[in-house]
Parts: C-alpha cells; structure tokens; sequence
C-alpha cells in the first residue's frame, strides 16, 4: 500500500526577502520515513531543495528538522504517524542560523560543545592529573546514571525544543550541559575544575528554566534535562572538590 502526503516544506536562500512554503505531493511506500518523502521530492520535482542527510538509520543526526512543529528525526519517523492523504509543515530546527530552505548553521551549537570538551585540551597541555590513576570519580555513587551521554547524535533537536534557547543566545545548551555531567561523573583524563568553570555560570547551568522540552524531543532518550537537574544538585560541591584536588 502507498501513502500519499503533501508536504508544505520551509523555503529560503540568501537574497530573498523572506520566508515561504512550497506544496509537494509525493507517493511512498506506507514503511517509507518523511526522509524518504523528502528526498523523492527532490529526486523528482525539485533538485533545488536544500536539506541534510547522511545515514539514514539515526546514527549522525544531521537530518534533524520539524515535522508539523515537533522536533524530529525525519529518516526514523514513519509516514504513518501522519494519517494518508494529510498535509505535513516541514521546518527547518529552531534558534540556529538559517542557511537554505532546511538547512542551519550548527556552528553555535559546535562551540557550545567545545566550550566544555576544552578541559581535555588542557589536561593534556597543562599536565592535570590523570584521574584514571589517582583520584576517583567526584560524584556521589547514587548519582551515577545508566544513561550514557555517549548516546548523544549531536543532532541540535534539544536545543531547537528549547524555550530558553531562542532568547538567550550565549546559552550553552541541553546537550552541551548533559556533555558536562557526564565528563564530572566520569572524569578520566578530564580536569573536573575546567569543565565545571566552563558550566558555572549565568548562560550556562543556571540558565536553563526546567521546561524538559530538551528530553522530550531527544531522539536517543539521553534526558539532558535530568543530567542538568543532577548538576544543579551537586555542582556546587563538585567545584569545592575539585579546587581542593588541585591543591
């Protein structure tokens, strides 16, 4: 069986004078993905459409758009969420630089990312002790997760779910703040006191407003916003410590 959508898609290129939306209807199979739509109408109505894509099987995260305003995935979001015959509002993420039609510019959301992974920088310039080999992790034992940050795409869909993010723009970010914690609950060959200076501060830990949009539109279940709670639990003592390791 096939499934028949319109898909309203987000235009734009440098030079225009703003924003508008093209209608293409396509046919896919009903187990097709709107990745798949997407691309059929690009392969046969529209060679000018602009879009990422990489793996297809929710690897790389580069796809990530909105889908009817909620944050997705679109090479793993079936076309049968969407009832047949129905017209779907394709998006471009959130509180990302535009580049063309779906495409953004994940720069910012690059640097917010470094900003904490820095720290592996300067243990390895600085000589911060190993903390494989001589101190053990910070946190309390309960504290550690079974969710791995590791899970992360990287894919930007938390932070376009955001409030925050699209009104503080030195925001660090869900994912870059889930990064954090994660770097403090297993500090191996990281300088603890980096990452939580690099975190402690207005645009960062404190910023976030706890609307746990970040958790609901992430893709590979990593709850950013429970790691960010946990921060705020015991970041404090976690600066303490780690100064006094420094010593």
């Amino acid at each position: 069986m096939s499934w028949r959508l319109t898909l309203k898609i987000h235009r734009w290129q440098p030079g225009d004078r703003a924003p508008y939306y093209d209608h293409f209807t396509v046919e896919v199979p009903e187990e097709a993905y709107v990745l798949d739509a997407i691309e059929k109408v690009w392969a046969e109505q529209d060679r000018s459409l602009a879009f990422r894509h990489a793996c297809h099987h929710a690897s790389c995260g580069s796809c990530g758009l909105r889908v009817n305003g909620r944050e997705k995935l679109p090479c793993i979001t079936p076309v049968t969420d969407y009832p047949n015959g129905s017209t779907i509002q394709i998006d471009p993420l959130r509180h990302f630089p535009l580049v063309r039609d779906l495409v953004v510019d994940m720069g910012p959301f690059s640097q917010a990312m470094e900003a904490v992974r820095f720290s592996i920088i300067r243990h390895a310039s600085e000589g911060v002790p190993d903390a494989r080999s001589s101190e053990p992790p910070i946190l309390p034992e309960e504290d550690h997760e079974a969710t791995r940050f590791e899970n992360c795409l990287e894919c930007g869909l938390c932070v376009s779910a955001c409030p925050i993010a699209g009104s503080a723009l030195n925001y660090l970010g869900p994912a870059a703040l889930a990064a954090a914690e994660r770097m403090l609950v297993e500090p191996r060959g990281v300088d603890p006191l980096a990452v939580w200076e690099a975190i402690d501060h207005d645009d960062g830990l404190w910023r976030c407003h706890g609307a746990f949009e970040c958790s609901a539109a992430c893709p590979s279940e990593v709850d950013p916003a429970a790691a960010i709670m946990r921060l705020r639990r015991y970041g404090p003592k976690v600066g303490q410590v780690a100064r006094q390791q420094r010593r």
